[in-house]
Formats: structure tokens, sequence, C-alpha cells
């Protein structure tokens, strides 16, 4: 079996980063509520799960998990949700390509560990709030959200929250996997993934 990345393999990734991309994004609403934004990372992981765990049945090129978390951080970037989850994109997607190559690829623990792994890139939208507060509370202000808002999120969020939330997030991502593999179950067997 070629281990090279080919042109079907980039294509298999383009339309499962853009799929994974467009779910995290519409749940981005959900950041219109202060208390949700710290929150936010953990329902994407959750969520996207399933889209993650069908695109392991694709994968068996070590760099193609770790691409998808550097475009996806790039897209949220480039969309206005900071770019702090390019450089979490890199580091965690290279973390979880690393344990799924363990596996193969084919085993379902080394991907389940290896998705709840991947899925704190999303922590990285919450940086800002934790590191750079008062120029993320004037960032938001001046893009239209009120200062009570910053005022909220910054109150959902002291410093010792942080270590909670990207728990918080690798546990929705474990759940999050195993709710896709029991939605995806054929298609696991189908591809010899136990």
């Amino acid at each position: 079996m070629n281990r090279k990345i080919g042109a079907k393999d980039l294509i298999t990734l383009g339309i499962f980063t853009v799929i994974y991309f467009v779910i995290g994004a519409a749940l981005s609403l959900l950041v219109s509520i202060p208390i949700m934004v710290p929150f936010f990372p953990a329902v994407w992981a959750l969520i996207n799960g399933t889209i993650f765990m069908l695109y392991t049945t694709k994968v068996e090129k070590f760099g193609l998990v770790t691409l998808m978390g550097v475009l996806t951080g790039l897209l949220v970037g480039l969309t206005g949700m900071g770019f702090w989850c390019v450089p979490t994109g890199l580091v965690f997607g290279l973390l979880g390509d690393f344990i799924m190559k363990k596996g193969n690829y084919r085993s379902f623990k080394h991907n389940l560990i290896g998705y709840a792994i991947f899925s704190i890139w999303t922590s990285g939208s919450l940086i800002p709030w934790y590191f750079f507060a008062q120029d993320t509370l004037a960032k938001y202000t001046q893009g239209g959200y009120s200062a009570d808002y910053g005022t909220q999120v910054l109150a959902f969020t002291p410093w010792w929250s942080l270590v909670l939330f990207v728990g918080l997030n690798f546990i929705c991502g474990l759940l999050g996997a195993l709710i896709g593999k029991r939605i995806m179950k054929k298609h696991f067997e189908k591809a010899g993934i136990l």
C-alpha cells in the first residue's frame, strides 16, 4: 500500500474538513450567549465526533489528521474566530495522528483516543480570553458586542478553569467518537475498524 498522500487523499481531506468546519461554524451561534463561550470547544468536539469517525474510515496515511487540524484552524481564523486555532490545530492534530498511527488507523481504541486528543485543538479559541483578556474584551466591544457580554465571558473564565474546560473538551471528544461509532457501525465494520 502506498503511504504517500495522494490526490484522492487530499480530496477526501478537503471534503471532510469542509463538512467538519461548517458544522462547527454553525454551532458558533452558541457563543452569542456568554456562558457558552468556554463550553463551545467541547460542544464542537461532541457534535463533530461522527464526522471525524467517518473520516477515520478513509484515513490510512500519517499527516491527514494533522492537515485537518491546521486547515480547520485556518478556516476558523479566516472567519474571524481567531488564529490561535492554527497552532493548536497543528499540535493536537499531530498528537492525534501519532496515536491513530499506532493502531494503523484501524484500531477503534487508538482512533477514539486520537480524536479526543485531536479535538482539544478547538480550545485554542479560548486562549485570548485567558491570556489576553483586556485586549479580547476591547476587540469584542469594537466588534459590536456590549461591554457586558465580555465582562460576563470573563466571569465564566477564571484562570483556573482553563484546565477544566480542556478536560471537558477531551471528554466530549471521547463521547463524540463513541456516538460516531454507534451511528457509523456498518461503515466501521466494512473498513475493518474494530
